[in-house]
């Protein structure tokens, strides 16, 4: 398989997820400030986790300029950074309505969590398909040195 047909994949994937996440806003009950104030919780989890789709977009496809062979191992490892971060939309309206609540702080915390750790399986995934001396592996080295 290409790497473009993954990276198709995953554009529409976020691009969807994006959507969703902006499908949980609800306009106020009113049309008074206190009501638009009521909104201010679930808009900053809403700004918060639209940040970090667009940070693991952007990565994904940084990273994806240096790839240069996909294997089954890195399907499945994209497929499980999908999977996390198609939780993203429903932590985030959970912890939206409840920000103080530990339950839903803990499932966005768990589910953040999930998505960097299948974001480095893909890059190890990346580096083992590509080798150890391919541009993915170099530039992946050297993002953790910093």
């Amino acid at each position: 398989m290409s790497k473009s047909r993954v990276e198709a994949f995953t554009d529409g994937v976020i691009a969807i997820l994006i959507t969703i996440l902006v499908l949980d806003l609800r306009p106020p009950e009113g049309v008074s400030w206190s009501a638009l104030h009521q909104l201010i919780e679930p808009f900053l989890a809403y700004v918060v986790s639209f940040v970090a789709i667009a940070i693991y977009w952007n990565n994904h496809h940084h990273l994806y300029q240096t790839v240069k062979r996909i294997d089954g191992i890195v399907l499945w490892a994209n497929t499980a950074l999908l999977f996390w971060l198609s939780l993203l939309p429903f932590a985030t309206a959970w912890v939206g309505e409840n920000l103080t609540a530990m339950l839903p702080e803990l499932s966005y915390a768990i589910v953040s969590f999930m998505c960097g750790l299948t974001y480095n399986l893909l890059d190890c995934c990346l580096i083992h398909a590509n080798g150890q001396n391919s541009r993915v592996a170099v530039i992946s080295q050297h993002d953790h040195k910093r």
